[in-house]
């Protein structure tokens, strides 16, 4: 069996596995991202990994990849000049938008401003109603006077969103055809294959960001093909999708470019799914802790939460992605003293360059990394990927900006740094437990990323979880989930009738139609259909209501799939209506197919050795002890210890406080939060 290769983007690191599946050896490397061009950072990774393993490119047959390049285009304002084609009438749906506000309370809140300015947004003579009917033919001679002005305005990218396009996409389909014999090279996003479901400001939103993202998605997918064909590896990258799943170069470049907007932290989940499993705690909380952000999602029962819709930024998007709540609270985020006198940490970060100051590379802002280093938590002195962490540089950073404006010691205030970011993180957590229904006193936490072990026991300490699960690499969990995750891919078409009403005859024919469309899809892809395997849901609500609660369509149709709902509808909302007619919204069909290998990727583990390598002072309930260093490669499975100590290993440091730990068959490190 060839190499395989894992490569996550962070905002800090790029972290990459090299693993051959056969003898199940890995090789891991962690660099710094290189934020104005993220492929260099990937190309400097592999080669780091490949000499390290003394294997040449040609021998790598798979490269899986996650990036934040969609992401970091929406929060720069990075995207292409696109331009938003629509039907008369509706020109100005982006900026009407929805009755919801994002901030009830705040008479100041404001929507962002549309991706696409309304300069950009042109209409066009169409109509099709509700049921597909044509009512209005669409204007030919309109849309090629429409690519004259597209062409005036030197657009890269179109979103074509017309009305009821979901039922009817052919007037979508002509305008394509038009622009692109009038325009070769400009791309163009047709809400009926991007999105084809109703809800009109969604649908405009998802399109618009799709055909934002386009562009700057491909060329970076260009740009990474070439760097890696001049490693000689030859094989094809999969990109990472927003809901775990992988897709192809081609998929990501075109009608699904928006769907890697959660690319990185997807491949977490899936990773610490497994190592969760393995540890025996089906239902976790995992937390992603890197340098810039602080994800957090909800495993229950083995699968993470998933969900149909989101936002970025305050854009909304409809697509399949893990439930995954973002703060702006990793490693690298700045703490300050506001005008107020109070302490905020966050959401700005000091990123890959300049970084914490501790990493010595020109940054002089307090971060979180700084202050865990003012802490004893971060050694002076420790390594970390090509950085010497420089504790004076990180004390000078917290006492000038935080420990004098407060009159405070540098160790106080950095414990203030610490409190403040931990407060922000147990808010995350209960986002995705309490605010649910779900008791996090009755979960595991799963920590990873290069920050997130330092932080866990205090985060399962504020919420009295079960215990805590550190994984055997987690700062580079996210490129072993890509190693792990299945090819997917998701179709979904409206239907918009009653349960009672809709027949099973119907229901099969839907159902059919979206199985040919997914094998069709995995036949481009390459993934053969014995591979494949389906899966059938469908959205419901109780007639006259305007959301809907997503559940599987099992072998017992729609009336099993009924009761579901009813059920599911009592555990979110707290109450039924069981004697209330029931609408179909939607339904939906995920086909996936294994990866070439479900092993997990694991470093070698130590035994005989003694693991304590040294000391340190670190400052543990406001006091300064001595604590051990220990070194995590040399504590094999069945191994027993007792904290507080420091345990360290080339891609992070575990911080534990009085309490005992272990580490299980697979080398995840449990820690024991009650006795």
């Amino acid at each position: 069996m060839a190499h395989r290769i894992g490569c996550d983007v962070g905002g800090t690191f790029t972290d990459l596995c090299l693993v051959e599946p056969e003898l199940g050896r890995a090789t891991f490397a962690k660099v710094l991202t290189t934020p104005q061009d993220q492929a260099l950072g990937v190309a400097a990774a592999a080669r780091r990994a490949l000499e390290a393993a003394a294997v040449p490119g040609a021998r790598v047959g798979g490269f899986a990849h996650g990036t934040t390049v969609a992401t970091n285009a929406v929060l720069e304002r990075k995207g292409a000049r696109t331009a938003l084609v629509t039907t008369r009438g509706f020109r100005d749906v982006l900026l009407i938008g929805t009755q919801m506000r994002p901030h009830l309370y705040d008479s100041r809140s404001r929507r962002p401003p549309p991706l696409v300015p309304r300069s950009l947004t042109f209409e066009i003579d169409e109509r099709v109603d509700a049921t597909g009917n044509v009512v209005v033919p669409a204007d030919t001679a309109a849309i090629e006077s429409l690519c004259e002005a597209l062409a005036l305005e030197s657009v890269e990218s179109v979103a074509v969103v017309l009305l009821h396009s979901f039922a009817n996409p052919a007037h979508e389909r002509l305008v394509r055809e038009i622009v692109m014999q009038r325009l070769p090279d400009v791309d163009i996003s047709l809400s009926s294959e991007v999105l084809p479901v109703p809800g009109e400001y969604a649908r405009g939103s998802t399109t618009v960001m799709n055909a934002y993202l386009v562009p700057p998605v491909r060329r970076y997918l260009r740009g990474l093909g070439a760097g890696l064909k001049e490693l000689g590896i030859r094989s094809s990258p999969m990109i990472m999708q927003s809901n775990g799943g992988l897709m192809t170069v081609a998929t990501a470049s075109t009608t699904k470019s928006v769907h890697t907007s959660l690319s990185g932290p997807a491949a977490g989940l899936i990773a610490a799914r497994r190592f969760a499993e393995a540890a025996g705690r089906p239902d976790a909380v995992a937390v992603d802790m890197g340098g810039t952000s602080f994800d957090v999602g909800l495993i229950r029962g083995g699968d993470p939460e998933v969900r149909y819709e989101g936002e970025i930024e305050g854009y909304p998007i409809r697509i399949p992605m893990f439930d995954i709540v973002t703060l702006g609270a990793g490693g690298g985020s700045i703490a300050a003293v506001d005008p107020g006198g109070l302490l905020t940490v966050g959401p700005r970060s000091a990123g890959a360059r300049p970084g914490p100051a501790a990493y010595g590379l020109g940054g002089d802002l307090p971060t979180v990394t700084d202050a865990n280093v003012v802490l004893g938590r971060l050694r002076a002195g420790r390594q970390l990927a090509s950085i010497t962490i420089d504790a004076e540089r990180a004390r000078r950073a917290v006492r000038e900006h935080v420990g004098k404006p407060l009159g405070m010691s540098p160790e106080a205030a950095a414990e203030g740094i610490l409190h403040v970011v931990t407060a922000a993180m147990v808010r995350g957590i209960r986002r995705v437990t309490v605010e649910r229904g779900i008791n996090p006193r009755d979960l595991a936490l799963f920590a990873f990323g290069g920050a997130g072990p330092l932080h866990a026991v205090d985060l399962a300490a504020h919420l009295d979880m079960q215990a805590v699960i550190i994984p055997p690499s987690p700062g580079l969990l996210c490129a072993i989930g890509l190693l792990i995750s299945p090819w997917r891919h998701h179709e979904v078409v409206a239907v918009g009738e009653l349960t009672a009403t809709l027949s099973h005859r119907a229901v099969s024919v839907i159902m059919r139609r979206l199985e040919d469309r997914a094998r069709a899809q995995a036949t481009a892809d390459g993934v053969g259909h014995a591979e494949v395997t389906l899966a059938a849901a469908v959205d419901l609500r109780y007639s006259g209501q305007g959301h809907q609660i997503t559940v599987p369509l099992g072998g017992s149709g729609l009336p099993g799939a009924t009761a579901a709902y009813h059920r599911a509808h009592r555990r979110s909302y707290g109450f039924d209506r069981a004697d209330h007619p029931v609408e179909c919204v939607n339904v939906r069909v995920t086909a996936s197919a294994p990866p070439a290998s479900t092993a997990l990727p694991l470093p070698e583990f130590g035994h005989g050795d003694d693991p304590v390598v040294g000391e340190a002072v670190a400052v543990i309930a406001g006091r300064r002890e001595t604590v051990p260093v220990i070194e995590r490669a040399r504590i094999g499975p069945g191994c027993r210890m007792f904290g507080p100590a420091l345990i360290e290993q080339a891609d992070s440091t575990v911080y534990v406080d009085r309490r005992g730990f272990e580490v299980d068959d697979v080398g995840n490190l449990l820690i024991f939060m009650r006795t």
